[in-house]
């Protein structure tokens, strides 16, 4: 028998990677802007290689999201890594965009493997002082490793004669070193009968949540779609509407968001859930206006405010809705539940910047940019009436029977 590390050193080890795939995943966006000046390739083909990552991610979470519950979650979490490091090979070498793109769908199915198996087994792993920390782990590697991602290929791209060489060779030897790690990993999960019947997408809604999961779409579409715009479209509009090249000021652009929205995830923790909803909502509304301002009058410092403020909303209201709904779902209908939450989630974090791409040679970059911007202003503004009319639901005393 292979030997085994500790808990504890499994537990942090297991974040560690699990941050590392959305490390992965944040990476491509400068790297995107720099192939699509040097290839000359549309900014549509820009948008689906950047939204394939996401449609892959949710199509691997709906088939494969409770396959960890039957099989272990070793055995899938070292098939996800596998399966991201062949694509972290195929970036190395990609000679087209159609290559890139192979390689985006390859990572986001691999990503979705990984996402229910790694965030149950860092739970499973966690000391006992430390269950309530792990799921906000979890959260915030996801936002946390997409902004550092994108920050730190950026400076590669500044400062580094072969970016991406340099980056998809230390990731690629990064998933090597993961396999290693996980191997030691103990199983935390007993094998369990119906494998085949795991596949099937469950989508299913219990009646105890069906109307917050109703009231928390519009949160759900309004939240994802403001950190999609910086991780994938952001490249461009600094390029062409504010002339900027630098792949350092691409990289910091697009790490603003998701960063603020790991922070914010850890703080609103602390926060009644309805509260962190509405307040997060609120957030990216601010947030994205401020983005359309600075896009509107080439004032780059609003976009930056503007992103670090819908990153905070981002993080809250997600994280709120989650914690409004978990409380009222029984274990056997977890799976199903939360494929339901992320495909809204995901659906509204690639569909919106592959259209957004195909109308910028029709309408051009910033009237593109700004229908885009107007649509999130769209769905958060219902999404925030929404919530507070739950608001006023939650502390109205139900009567007592006569």
């Amino acid at each position: 028998m292979s030997p085994k590390i500790s808990p504890a050193v499994s537990f942090a080890g297991l974040a560690t990677v699990f941050a590392a795939f959305f490390f992965a995943a944040g990476a491509p966006t400068p790297l995107l802007s720099l192939r699509q000046h040097e290839w000359q390739f549309s900014s549509g083909a820009l948008s689906i290689a950047f939204s394939i990552y996401a449609l892959g991610l949710l199509a691997a979470l709906l088939i494969g999201g409770s396959l960890s519950d039957h099989v272990g979650r070793r055995p899938v979490m070292l098939a996800a890594l596998y399966g991201e490091l062949a694509s972290m090979i195929v970036f190395l070498v990609a000679p087209t965009i159609t290559w890139v793109i192979v390689a985006r769908a390859l990572q986001g199915l691999a990503t979705g493997l990984a996402t229910s198996a790694f965030s149950a087994a860092i739970a499973e792993q966690a000391p006992a002082h430390l269950k309530k920390l792990a799921g906000g782990l979890a959260g915030a590697s996801v936002a946390g490793g997409l902004g550092v991602g994108a920050l730190l290929t950026g400076a590669a791209v500044q400062f580094t004669p072969d970016a991406n060489t340099l980056v998809f060779t230390i990731l690629a030897g990064v998933m090597v070193l993961a396999i290693v790690f996980v191997s030691l990993t103990a199983e935390t999960a007993a094998k369990r009968p119906g494998v085949l019947r795991s596949l099937t997408p469950r989508l299913g809604l219990p009646g105890s949540v069906r109307g917050e999961f109703a009231a928390g779409i519009p949160v759900h579409i309004a939240g994802w779609m403001f950190p999609a715009f910086f991780l994938g479209l952001s490249p461009v509009m600094l390029r062409l509407q504010f002339t900027l090249d630098g792949g350092l000021v691409a990289g910091f652009t697009a790490f603003l968001g998701p960063f603020a929205a790991a922070i914010s995830n850890f703080v609103f923790n602390q926060h009644p859930a309805r509260r962190s909803t509405l307040v997060g909502t609120s957030l990216t509304l601010l947030g994205t206006i401020a983005v359309l301002l600075g896009i509107s009058a080439l004032w780059l410092p609003a976009v930056w405010i503007g992103a670090a403020l819908g990153g905070i909303g981002f993080g809250a209201s997600f994280g709120g809705q989650l914690r409004l709904i978990a409380p009222h779902v029984q274990p056997h209908q977890r799976a199903s539940v939360f494929s339901g939450i992320y495909t809204v989630a995901y659906l509204a974090f690639g569909i919106p910047v592959i259209i957004a791409g195909q109308l910028v040679p029709v309408l051009g970059l910033v009237p593109t940019l700004q229908w885009y911007a107007a649509a999130v202003i769209a769905v958060a503004i219902p999404a925030i009436l929404i919530q507070m009319a739950r608001f006023r639901l939650d502390i109205t005393p139900t009567p007592s029977p006569a």
